[in-house]
């Protein structure tokens, strides 16, 4: 299938390739595992919660993974965190929310295909109308991956905390919708929320330092199989639960 140019105005033929894209597997195996290798984060779990993952994960239950934004490099990570946990059997069948800007360079792009990136067209940078109509096709979008047995990573905060990188930021309605229309297709997602802290930092507004990225602390809390009925409801159960992430990552950093 073409790839499309990812612009906001090509919205349509952008979704209409994410809906039935796939992976390469093997190579996302290969990279994610580079990634655990070059950045060897430090994984723990809340009580129950690696056992609840394995069971998850075994019985073919989509997870919508939600993770706290400190950095650029938190996708990568992030995909290093996957291949040291219990999220190594979803490597090739988990996608992930990225910034449509992303997508432009034609080598980075490549790498974002590969390892599961959906392009987002945020209100932050094309403005609320515009990305109305695009956004609404993303979420649909997201519901049928999960539906159809992927699982989706988000960042809910949908820009880098810079400024306090303990305390989770607003938590947007997206993830809610995604997780209300996924059951309106008769699957109920898992939510499983994952902190991230690099530690303390002088200034959150600029980049962590290597050794901090280097030395990332990752924390699980149990996964939760009911969720509220409302999107809205459902973004607040996201921020406390991330924030337990969070109060995890930081404790164990």
């Amino acid at each position: 299938m073409r790839h499309p140019e990812v612009l906001l105005g090509n919205s349509d033929d952008v979704y209409d390739f994410y809906r039935a894209h796939r992976q390469n597997r093997l190579q996302a195996m290969g990279a994610y595992a580079l990634l655990g290798r070059r950045y060897r984060p430090r994984i723990s779990y809340s009580d129950g919660a690696r056992p609840a993952i394995r069971e998850l994960i075994r019985a073919r239950t989509p997870l919508l993974i939600a993770v706290n934004h400190l950095s650029r490099l938190d996708p990568y990570t992030l995909a290093a965190a996957a291949w040291r946990s219990e999220l190594r059997p979803l490597i090739g069948r988990t996608r992930v929310l990225a910034k449509d800007e992303l997508f432009e360079e034609v080598t980075l792009r490549r790498r974002i295909d590969m390892m599961g990136g959906i392009p987002v067209f945020r209100s932050t940078d094309h403005g609320l109308r515009a990305v109305n109509a695009a956004g609404q096709r993303m979420m649909d979008i997201c519901a049928e991956r999960l539906a159809e047995g992927d699982s989706l990573a988000v960042f809910p905060e949908g820009t880098c905390n810079d400024r306090d990188p303990a305390r989770v930021q607003p938590v947007g309605t997206g993830i809610g919708h995604i997780a209300f229309r996924t059951g309106k297709l008769g699957v109920r997602p898992a939510l499983v929320c994952l902190g991230l802290s690099y530690g303390k930092r002088t200034d959150p507004a600029v980049e962590p330092t290597k050794d901090e990225v280097r030395s990332a602390s990752f924390h699980f809390t149990l996964p939760r199989t009911e969720l509220p009925a409302r999107p809205a409801e459902i973004a607040r159960v996201v921020k406390e639960d991330l924030q337990r992430a969070l109060d995890g990552a930081v404790a164990a950093y």
